[in-house]
């Protein structure tokens, strides 16, 4: 047998009472693709941080081509061949594209942005080299962070979820591209939480749960709900089918918006149009940087309408345009960002904390100051129900997993009772069974009577979902698009503008 390229023995790490990871032996062999698998907070990220240099080892080993290794830091990794793409990501945003990269990858800037150019065009990762990453959406600054890694021209390439933020004709693509590598001598970590990819692109899997390797399969030999139950340790529920229903109120309108960002790099919104009602999901599908972000802010009251132009969004029949967010939320609105730190919650400050930034109209003030009990006792509550593991109440939002920060952002926000939720990727990240309770917890709210607009880019989530799917390109909004009665080839084409127009539904 080959030598693995790289050999864990032992591993264990620990912060404080949490044991991250606990007597982990893993090998990865050259020229493979190999998942890692497990719940949010197995220890995934804990384990890829150790070999990459980001965290020390407590105990154990690590050889690197039969050879003992101890990495200082990621730059040390990187000089052995080891690269990773993280999930949150480590991009300056002040500086474009080609400085990102170069501050990784040696040379002049023209040269730096014609690589930049080609690998986005053989990977399906399109960026603009010399856009500000302060302008990029989400989508766009983990196509960055995947190009500079691979700039690198790494022997070990670590990628934690990598297709999160592709639509179905590119992932395809990058599979190829993944394929080219493993036969070209590099070999492949790969995160996610998308069973069918693993089942589709890996040679091997290891299970993580609880911080302890629990299964090494062949995932080919395996369908997605034996994966799954092998990951959390039990069968995954069934979806909640949808309650049949009248068209409800309108909770949210939009009519022939038009918005210009100030931003030169942001995207321009023409002639938007949409309507959710009580009783119903909407998705709002494309390819990230085609105006989700700011269509997002218009909504969520982050960017307001000037007042005279202002009569273009309606939320429960009231024209909130020029109206800031605090003043749509007392009407009943609420919102999940997409992006978890800094804009869902601040990674500095307990989870208690975190609980009162939206959440402190809702009982959690007392003749204007802070209710210190009923705000542990409300967030102590969004742990239970969401399943957010976490050591407790106090925990700093930070060191969370990034799925289990997103299950306590989406508990929160969804504990607030709103008439009307907005959530944008609302299980990127999260786990197989973390994201099928969020799924049919905002199914059961839907069944409730509950208006809700979702965007993602995960189409197999927005056909789960959704009552209506409409698609962004280019800034303009498809007409909607009755989901039973669409495949999800139409959706694509739709989101890479092989049809400008789609099909009225009726009203």
């Amino acid at each position: 047998m080959t030598a693995p390229l790289l050999s864990l023995r032992g591993i264990s790490k620990s912060y404080g009472q949490i044991h991250a990871n606990q007597d982990i032996d893993l090998d990865v062999a050259p020229r493979s693709i190999h998942a890692i698998l497990g719940e949010n907070g197995a220890g995934k990220s804990t384990l890829m941080k150790l070999i990459y240099g980001v965290e020390q080892p407590d105990a154990g080993t690590v050889n690197w081509k039969g050879e003992p290794l101890a990495l200082a830091s990621p730059a040390d990794a990187r000089r052995k061949g080891i690269g990773m793409v993280f999930q949150h990501f480590s991009l300056f945003e002040t500086l474009t594209v080609v400085e990102n990269v170069r501050l990784v990858v040696p040379g002049r800037k023209s040269d730096l942005a014609q690589g930049i150019s080609k690998l986005g065009r053989d990977f399906g990762l399109e960026v603009d080299p010399f856009a500000h990453v302060h302008a990029l959406s989400v989508g766009e600054r983990q196509r960055v962070e995947i190009i500079r890694c691979l700039m690198t021209q790494p022997q070990l390439l670590i990628l934690d979820e990598p297709t999160s933020v592709l639509p179905p004709q590119s992932v395809e693509k990058l599979f190829e591209t993944l394929r080219r590598l493993r036969d070209g001598g590099v070999s492949i970590l790969f995160i996610s939480h998308k069973l069918d990819e693993i089942r589709a692109v890996c040679d091997r899997a290891t299970i993580l749960r609880g911080g302890r390797i629990t299964g090494n399969v062949d995932p080919r030999d395996h369908d997605a709900h034996d994966l799954a139950r092998m990951m959390i340790g039990r069968d995954m529920p069934q979806p909640m089918p949808a309650v049949a229903h009248s068209g409800g109120e309108k909770r949210l309108e939009i009519v022939g918006l038009d918005h210009r960002p100030d931003d030169p790099f942001a995207a321009a919104l023409s002639d938007v149009s949409l309507t959710v009602r009580a009783g119903e999901i909407l998705g709002i599908a494309g390819i990230s940087g085609n105006g989700q972000s700011e269509l997002a802010a218009l909504i969520s009251g982050e960017t307001m309408l000037p007042r005279e132009k202002s009569q273009r969004i309606f939320m429960m029949g009231k024209d909130v345009g020029a109206l800031d967010a605090a003043a749509r939320r007392r009407l009943g609105f609420a919102f999940v960002p997409e992006e978890r730190l800094g804009r869902g919650a601040v990674p500095e400050m307990s989870l208690v904390l975190n609980s009162l930034l939206t959440a402190h109209p809702s009982g959690l003030l007392r003749r204007g100051l802070v209710d210190t009990a009923r705000a542990k006792a409300f967030t102590e509550e969004c742990v239970r129900q969401y399943d957010v593991r976490t050591p407790g109440p106090e925990a700093e939002a930070g060191a969370l997993s990034g799925g289990n920060l997103q299950k306590f952002i989406v508990g929160r926000e969804i504990m607030l009772s709103p008439k009307l939720l907005f959530v944008a990727q609302p299980t990127w990240g999260v786990d197989v069974g973390a994201a099928s309770a969020i799924r049919q917890r905002l199914v059961a709210l839907r069944n409730e009577g509950m208006a809700i607009l979702v965007i993602s880019e995960e189409l197999e989530e927005l056909f789960e979902l959704c009552d209506a799917i409409q698609v962004i390109h280019q800034g303009r909004l498809s007409a909607p698009l009755v989901t039973r009665d669409t495949r999800p080839e139409e959706i694509g084409r739709y989101m890479i503008g092989a049809h400008s127009t789609a099909e009225e539904i009726p009203a």
